[in-house]
C-alpha cells in the first residue's frame, strides 16, 4: 500500500517580520499573532498555495519539507 506524501510546515520566529503575506495567500494555513506568523497545522497534505505563500515571504521564514525524506519543498 502506497503512503500519501505529507509536508511539515514551520516558520522561523526570528526571521519572521509579520508581513502577513502568508496569511493573505494561504488563509487557513497560517495565523498571525503578536509573536509573528505560525502554521495552523504543522503537517499538511501537499498544497501549491502553501508553496506560493512560502515563496512570497520577504524573509524566507517559511520552510516546507517532505515528511520521511526531509526533502526541502520551499523556500
Amino acid at each position: 500500500m502506497a503512503t500519501q506524501e505529507r509536508w511539515r510546515l514551520s516558520v522561523d520566529p526570528e526571521a519572521c517580520v509579520s508581513s502577513g503575506n502568508c496569511v493573505d495567500i494561504a488563509h487557513g494555513r497560517f495565523a498571525l499573532t503578536n509573536a509573528g506568523a505560525h502554521p495552523v497545522d504543522a503537517e499538511i497534505d501537499p498544497d501549491d498555495v502553501v508553496v506560493e505563500a512560502a515563496e512570497a515571504c520577504p524573509m524566507q521564514a517559511i520552510r516546507i519539507v517532505q515528511l520521511g525524506t526531509d526533502r526541502v519543498i520551499a523556500p
